[in-house]
């Protein structure tokens, strides 16, 4: 499974990369309206912004297939995450936008989600509980870190302008409030705005996962694009999605992203052994 990418590390994080991959199986390609649209919402460029997490001592568990192939961040049973507002699904039919992504007569049906579950997700998923089962060995605290971003304007799915930075912990109940202040002070710097728990208060993976009274702290972040990446003002086309990747533009977000990273594990270090 070359499409499955983990690192093993010995700190007491893992950073998890659900949706910045781009990679579209051949006959899943050949079926879809547009291979722009197919990729368009994608976390570009997140695993890149994120790419001291080894240099840390951190595990890294990302797939390279886009979320188009299969959402592994998405409950797998179907129940929406966000009930009464848009979202996508496990096996998206639209964009973000709600551009159709497949040829009408062409979509996935239901025993296709089954297969693409059974092939990309569930590995997904057995690669995060492998690490986290490793890293937890005799008791002791991780903190699973979910990474994403998003296009700092999308209608459908918020009103205005996204802030730079959107810490997830389902409302609190992912990860402790003390580890949560921490990475909320580190983004609580000029340039950048932030919120807590606002839009995105975290993904199915943060709360499958996040379990702190059993030692297993789970945030997810999400990004708004303009924080590293200039956005056009122009409606999006291949022309102009996505824009190349600019270190220099990147470098102030990045910051950021290392001191939470150092936080997240200094924060596990401290929390020692669990008896649950």
């Amino acid at each position: 499974m070359d499409w499955l990418q983990v690192h093993h590390g010995d700190a007491p994080l893992i950073v998890s990369f659900p949706h910045s991959g781009t990679d579209i199986a051949a006959p899943i390609e050949a079926r879809v309206a547009s291979p722009w649209l197919a990729r368009k919402d994608t976390d570009w460029y997140v695993h890149q912004l994120y790419d001291c997490a080894q240099d840390l001592g951190a595990s890294t568990v990302r797939t390279a297939w886009s979320r188009t192939v299969i959402d592994v961040n998405r409950d797998p049973t179907g129940v929406s995450l966000y009930p009464g507002q848009a979202t996508t699904e496990l096996c998206p039919l639209a964009t973000f936008d709600a551009e159709l992504l497949y040829i009408p007569e062409m979509m996935p049906d239901a025993a296709e989600i089954v297969d693409r579950r059974r092939r990309y997700f569930e590995p997904y998923h057995a690669a995060l509980g492998s690490e986290l089962a490793r890293l937890r060995q005799s008791g002791k605290t991780v903190v699973l870190y979910d990474a994403h971003s998003i296009r700092s304007r999308v209608p459908r799915l918020f009103a205005g302008v996204l802030p730079s930075f959107n810490i997830g912990t389902n409302g609190g109940a992912t990860c402790d409030p003390a580890l949560t202040r921490q990475i909320e002070a580190l983004c609580d710097v000029p340039g950048f705005t932030r919120v807590t728990n606002g839009r995105f208060r975290g993904g199915w993976i943060t709360r499958h996962y996040g379990q702190p009274d059993r030692g297993v702290h789970a945030v997810q972040m999400e990004l708004a694009c303009n924080s590293y990446l200039d956005e056009p003002e122009q409606p999006l086309s291949p022309a102009n999605w996505p824009p190349p990747y600019d270190t220099s533009r990147a470098a102030g977000v990045r910051k950021v992203l290392r001191a939470v990273l150092s936080a997240c594990i200094e924060f596990a270090g401290s929390r020692g052994r669990r008896t649950t």
